[in-house]
């Protein structure tokens, strides 16, 4: 029995490599430097000391308090305001998490665009019609097979996909270095102590961009799910988020440099965030005389990188919204399960969430621009979603008497460890609310992105409080009638027609022919009016029953 037990234990250090796949990555310094440059080292050394390393340590407090409870910021939440706020954050923490979910899939295609073509250009080889398609069948896949991942195949692929990227890195820099060593030039002119000090930082512009730094470093909570799987969690979960906060300073700093090197960071290309990391190993892979080799080599990492964080993303994820939520706050739809134990009405509504914003970034002219938009939107709903850990940290600390004593205390003095969560809560609230300027907007799209920016996280909004209402009605016997139900189905058929066309017919199929162009729209709109009418049909069943 003691034999079977070890042997489902996860070690600390697998956990913190779980947990660093989704954390960080070669990516998140490429968009922070498009941003700002040079100035991004400064900013992540204020960042790492002002917010990475207190982000950790107080995920690290929280896991050590609730170390029995498996749901994460839902369990922290719940234990420390009650079942009402606590469903309310599993579900923003899960619904603010489906922008990246596809932003991921986003990047295993453009991994994949760059094996297979040997460049960028995805635009002129796949263009926008394919980029969505290919995007959404990822992203689909992984949904609907992700119960299949066990915890022993998500140790194995973070461990490949974290390491991997981690080793990559640490060559990309040590190449650097070596390279100067032998005199080769820097693309960065001036190179000196003022390019890395920002110029006008009370800016909008400039500090709407430190959203993505949040978004870039925040995550490290996914890992408390995972603690019920340790041997020792109380001890051994704040030893992981450590290890993260140290690997995340390394990659952050020096890789931040060592692109200053490769690319001048005055007069970077416009699609650097979707590009960036491939033109970095292409650029030293050259200057070696390696050729190709090192940017294929990357490519495959990244794209297992990007698979690993979609299966923990989604298996986290999925832990954090089912594992604590009170049931009378969701419909019975969404708690239902099948045979095999699965929320697969949860999973249709995963689907056409990720769908729906696939659709609104269609409506851009430009894959760069659905890349870019993406990751903007991500700084906006990651931060506001961080916001509950800083609050459930509180609370912890301003009524220790009510909550179980931590094997691991961040800051020993309550009042120091007040004042902290205090400045943490507010910095990402503030940084979530400066992310709704659409940093890297064109004259062209900058109102409708800002419009984008807007109407999702409102969106969002409404769905988490329309389940409680829907829960509400079911609980009194007072359910939909199915003229509602049709009501309902046909406003949004009708949203979504209008919606995807308008997409399809502007953007992704502007410079097809006619025929191809509205041959596209009938078969994309027929399949999404077939699955809303699956969807509505499972939850006209569910939710007209009385109790």
């Amino acid at each position: 029995m003691d034999t079977q037990e070890k042997k489902d234990y996860i070690p600390w250090v697998i956990v913190g490599l779980m947990d660093f796949v989704t954390v960080i990555g070669f990516d998140d310094i490429i968009y922070n430097f498009q941003n700002q440059g040079l100035v991004a080292v400064t900013s992540w050394v204020l960042m790492t000391f002002l917010y990475v390393l207190p982000y950790n340590l107080i995920v690290a407090h929280m896991g050590s308090t609730f170390a029995e409870r498996g749901g994460g910021i839902t369990s922290w939440m719940r234990e420390t305001n009650g079942d009402t706020v606590g469903y309310y954050a599993a579900w923003f923490y899960w619904i603010t998490g489906l922008p990246y979910v596809v932003d991921v899939a986003n990047s295993v295609v453009i991994s994949l665009g760059w094996i297979i073509t040997g460049n960028g250009d995805i635009q002129t080889h796949l263009g926008n019609a394919w980029f969505g398609i290919t995007t959404a069948v990822i992203f689909v896949v992984f949904i609907w097979i992700q119960h299949l991942f066990k915890n022993k195949s998500l140790e194995v692929m973070s461990t490949i996909g974290g390491g991997a990227m981690f080793i990559m890195t640490v060559l990309f820099v040590v190449m650097t270095f070596v390279g100067l060593a032998k005199g080769n030039p820097i693309a960065t002119h001036p190179f000196n102590f003022k390019a890395f000090l920002p110029k006008d930082f009370f800016s909008l512009g400039f500090l709407s961009t430190f959203g993505l730094f949040v978004f870039a470093m925040n995550g490290s909570e996914l890992a408390a799910p995972y603690t019920a799987d340790m041997k020792h969690p109380a001890k051994d979960f704040p030893k992981a988020l450590k290890m993260i906060a140290i690997m995340t300073m390394f990659l952050t700093l020096l890789g931040t440099f060592s692109l200053g090197v490769y690319f001048n960071a005055h007069h970077l290309p416009n699609d650097l965030k979707m590009n960036g990391s491939y033109y970095a190993f292409l650029r030293i892979g050259e200057q070696f005389g390696m050729g190709k080799s090192l940017m294929y080599l990357f490519a495959g990492v990244q794209g297992i990188y990007m698979l690993a964080q979609l299966a923990v993303i989604l298996d986290a994820s999925t832990r954090v919204f089912l594992s604590d939520v009170a049931k009378r706050f969701m419909p019975r739809q969404l708690t239902k399960k099948n045979s095999d134990g699965l929320p697969i009405n949860g999973y249709w509504m995963t689907t056409i969430l990720c769908a729906l914003i696939m659709a609104l970034g269609g409506l851009l002219p430009r894959i760069n621009d659905i890349f870019n938009w993406l990751l903007n939107l991500n700084g906006i709903v990651s931060p506001a979603s961080t916001c509950f850990l800083f609050w459930a940290y509180l609370m912890v600390r301003l009524h220790p008497e009510r909550f179980p004593k931590p094997s691991y205390t961040y800051l020993k003095n309550r009042h120091v460890g007040i004042f902290v969560g205090g400045w943490m809560l507010g910095i990402t609230a503030l940084l979530a609310l400066l992310g709704f300027f659409p940093t890297d907007a064109t004259a062209d799209t900058f109102a409708l992105q800002l419009t984008m920016n807007i109407i999702v996280p409102i969106g969002m909004i409404v769905l988490g409080f329309m389940m409680p209402w829907i829960a509400k009605r079911q609980q009194s016997g007072n359910a939909f009638k199915p003229l509602t139900w049709n009501i309902l189905t046909v406003v949004m058929d009708a949203a979504l027609i209008i919606l995807v066309s308008y997409g399809l017919a502007t953007s992704i199929l502007a410079s097809s022919p006619v025929w191809l162009k509205w041959g596209v729209i009938v078969i994309v709109d027929v399949i999404m009016v077939a699955v809303t009418l699956s969807a509505t049909r499972n939850g006209r069943h569910g939710i007209t029953l009385e109790e």
